[in-house]
C-alpha cells in the first residue's frame, strides 16, 4: 500500500524512495476579500484614472484584506476551499509551504498558523519568501519533499496582504497591487507506467541578489524595525520580466521534453497585461490560452498564480490532462516556472 499511514508525530523521512513518485494536483482552491477597489476608487485620493492604469497595466480593480484581516486568514480560507475541492481533511496532509512576503509577524511562519487552524497536528509547516516568484518556489520545493519521501500530501498556499506595505501617495506602485490567496493540494502517487505522466513535470527556479535596488521594501524588523513600503524601477523590472520568465519557461519544457506547442494553458504572474502579453508572443502561444485574472485582482505577489490557476479550473477551462505552464518573476530579483499535467 502507498503511502503508509503515519502516526500523528512521525518524522516526515519515513520511507526511502523505493518506487518513482508523481507530484500530482488533488485539489484548488482560493479566497479574496470582500472590499473591492476600482481605479475610479483610487483616482479620489492618487493623482491617477482608469484609463491611466488600464492602458499601462490592464488592471481595472484590487482587493483589498479588511482591517482585522491578516494573511492566514486569507490562506486559511484558500487552503479549505483547496481541500473541500480535493475531497479530502487537513488529517491526511504532512505539509504546508505558505509563499508570503506579508507575513502575519516576523516569527513563526504564516503556515503554522494555517496548520493549526486546520487542525493539522503532524507533519511540518513553514513559510517561503521569494516575493511574487514565491508560489513556484514553494511549489518546487513542495515537489521535491514528495518525491524525495518526506512527505506525501503537501498544501501549498501562496496569500499576501500588500496594500499594508503600499505607499498609497505613490501612483507609480499603489496602483498594482491587492490582497488575496490561493492554494494547492499535491499528493505523492506512484507514478503510473506507460502513460502520459501527470503532477508536476519540471520546475525550475533562479535568483541574482545584485538587482535588489530595482524592487524592495524599505523597511525590516534588522533594518528599521518597521515594515516599509514598496519601492520599484518599473522599467527595470519589466526589462528583466519578460528575459527571465522566459528563460525559465524555455528551461522547464526543455527538461519535460516539449515544446509549447503541447502546453494547453499558460497561467502567468499577474502583474502586468504588457508583460504577458510579450511572455506569450515570445513563445508563439496564443492569447485566448493564457489565463489573464490580473484585471480583476491585480499584482497579488505570491497568490497570483494560485488564484488564477484556481479560477480557470472552477470555469471550466482547465481539464484533467492539461498541460499547464506558470511562471514568475519578483523582487530579488526572483523567478522561476513550473510545468504541471493537471
Amino acid at each position: 500500500m502507498y503511502p503508509p499511514r503515519l502516526s500523528p508525530h512521525a518524522p516526515l523521512s519515513y520511507r526511502s524512495r523505493a518506487i518513482d513518485v508523481a507530484s500530482v494536483v488533488a485539489g484548488s482552491g482560493s479566497y479574496l476579500p470582500e472590499k473591492v477597489l476600482s481605479n475610479d476608487d483610487l483616482a479620489k485620493f492618487v493623482d491617477t484614472n482608469d484609463a491611466w492604469v488600464r492602458k499601462r497595466t490592464g488592471i481595472a480593480r484590487r482587493h483589498i484584506a479588511a482591517d482585522d484581516q491578516v494573511t492566514s486568514d486569507l490562506a486559511i480560507a484558500a487552503a479549505r476551499r483547496a481541500l473541500e475541492s480535493a475531497g479530502m481533511t487537513a488529517a491526511e496532509l504532512d505539509l504546508v509551504i505558505c509563499a508570503t512576503a506579508t507575513p502575519d509577524e516576523t516569527f513563526p511562519a504564516t503556515a503554522t498558523r494555517v496548520q493549526a487552524a486546520l487542525g493539522m497536528e503532524r507533519g511540518a509547516a513553514f513559510d517561503v519568501q521569494a516575493v511574487c516568484s514565491g508560489f513556484v518556489y514553494a511549489l518546487s520545493v513542495a515537489d521535491a519533499m514528495l518525491k524525495s519521501g518526506q512527505a506525501r500530501c503537501a498544501l501549498v498556499i501562496g496569500a499576501e496582504i500588500f496594500s499594508r506595505i503600499l505607499d498609497w501617495e505613490d501612483r507609480g506602485t499603489c496602483v498594482l497591487f491587492g490582497d488575496g490567496a490561493g492554494a494547492i493540494i499535491l499528493r505523492g502517487e506512484a507514478a503510473a507506467e506507460g502513460d502520459a505522466p501527470r503532477g508536476i513535470l519540471a520546475s525550475h527556479i533562479f535568483s541574482d541578489g545584485r538587482h535588489h535596488d530595482a524592487l524592495y521594501v524599505d523597511g525590516g524588523p534588522a533594518s528599521t524595525q518597521t515594515a516599509g513600503h514598496l519601492r520599484m524601477d518599473g522599467r527595470e523590472v519589466f526589462r528583466h520580466a519578460v528575459v527571465r520568465m522566459a528563460e525559465a519557461m524555455e528551461a522547464a519544457l526543455e527538461t519535460a521534453g516539449l515544446t509549447a506547442e503541447n502546453v494547453d494553458w499558460m497561467v502567468p504572474h499577474q502583474a502586468n497585461l504588457r508583460i504577458i502579453e510579450a511572455l506569450a508572443k515570445r513563445l508563439d502561444f496564443p492569447m485566448e490560452r493564457v489565463v489573464v485574472t490580473l484585471q480583476d485582482h491585480a499584482n497579488t505577489s505570491a497568490a497570483s498564480i494560485p488564484l488564477a490557476l484556481d479560477s480557470a479550473v472552477r470555469d471550466g477551462r482547465i481539464k484533467q490532462n492539461d498541460v499547464v505552464l506558470m511562471q514568475a518573476m519578483g523582487g530579488g530579483f526572483t523567478w522561476g516556472a513550473a510545468l504541471l499535467r493537471w
